[in-house]
């Protein structure tokens, strides 16, 4: 059975979200949430509040209130790791469970409590479990390259808010051939549609590799690696369930072994804040740095901003034209599939096995 992006099934647009629940989500950069800050986001189409413990360990708690559904993030935090609803002053700890009535008695009955969700921080990343298996820390996929500290190394922590389903910006990233003709000049070129792939499973992920032999360099490489016109181009991107992605791109000398150029890894993290809206977290670390640090300075700036300008000025008009075009289709529709499709293919078939297992097991 062929599963297709945005829960396209055998050919048929799906009302219903196709969301993994028991499973490590990436919400924000560690970045993002500042001590005291009280941040809302809707994950799994699931009102979140986020927000530091006087520790400093990140908690989220479901934002709506148990007594009115007022939104938590509105209220304010208080000592002792409390959330206070802004509407009638309702104090929740972060277990979720009410721990103050300021009204009458002040009885606090055991339905008086909201849902609070794991949240981990590794690799400058928060991680959240929405799932009712109990979170396993052990499946955060590895994201290390964050951990360096190098100047210059890392990119800026972005993000990006795609108006489609988070499977058909998983589909863009897990074929690098449209790299030839939407990024055409930045980060491919038309020698290199005729590359070589490779898929490599891992256990629930696998890695999807493309590599081109002799090629113009692309625009992208070319200040990474100065002096060089033709190159050997190669991709490996490796995909975790639901969808975290670790692409390690590089180029180096015609015939030359990969690992004497140059690159960076491209990490890709997809939250789906609803069946047809995706938070995009994206940066880049730079690995084997060949140029100087008044030239990675101004690498850094260009790196940056172009595949911000790849990602938000060229891939999301089409995705997100892709998911009205599904939307309008409303029946059956049905692609006709090349080889390029290798790796989405086999990336829906683990993703469909994962989510049937949750189904089966009353955990969806």
């Amino acid at each position: 059975m062929t599963v297709l992006a945005s829960g396209v099934e055998a050919g048929k647009v799906s009302a219903t979200a196709r969301f993994l629940r028991n499973a490590w989500y990436p919400a924000l950069w560690s970045e993002e949430l500042a001590v005291g800050a009280l941040k809302p986001m809707t994950i799994l189409s699931q009102p979140l509040v986020f927000f530091r413990k006087e520790d400093g360990a990140p908690a989220a708690l479901m934002d709506r209130c148990s007594h009115r559904f007022a939104p938590l993030h509105m209220g304010k935090i208080l000592p002792g790791d409390r959330v206070q609803c802004p509407y009638h002053g309702l104090e929740f700890g972060t277990s979720g469970a009410c721990v103050r009535n300021p009204h009458g008695k002040g009885e606090i009955s055991a339905a008086n409590k909201v849902e609070n969700f794991p949240v981990v921080e590794k690799h400058r990343i928060l991680w959240i479990w929405m799932g009712a298996k109990p979170a396993d820390e052990a499946q955060i996929p590895d994201f290390a390259v964050l951990d360096t500290d190098a100047e210059f190394a890392i990119m800026k922590l972005d993000r990006i808010v795609v108006k489609a389903n988070y499977e058909l910006v998983t589909d863009n990233l897990l074929d690098l051939s449209h790299t030839s003709y939407l990024h055409d000049g930045i980060l491919g070129n038309a020698a290199m549609v005729d590359s070589e792939i490779s898929i490599k499973p891992d256990g629930d992920g696998l890695t999807v590799g493309r590599s081109s032999s002799n090629t113009p360099i692309p625009g992208l490489f070319a200040p990474l690696f100065p002096g060089h016109k033709n190159v050997d181009k190669w991709n490996t991107i490796r995909w975790s369930a639901p969808a975290n992605m670790l692409l390690r791109s590089g180029v180096c000398e015609h015939g030359s072994a990969p690992e004497s150029g140059t690159g960076y890894y491209g990490i890709h993290l997809l939250m789906p804040e609803t069946e047809t809206t995706t938070h995009y977290m994206f940066t880049a670390v730079r690995w084997n740095i060949l140029t100087d640090a008044e030239a990675n300075r101004t690498i850094r700036e260009t790196l940056t901003k172009t595949r911000r300008f790849a990602f938000e000025d060229q891939d999301a008009p089409v995705i997100e034209a892709q998911q009205l075009r599904l939307e309008a289709a409303g029946g059956a529709i049905s692609p006709v599939m090349l080889a390029i499709d290798a790796g989405p293919v086999r990336y829906k078939r683990i993703l469909q096995r994962r989510l049937e297992e949750e189904k089966q097991q009353g955990l969806a």
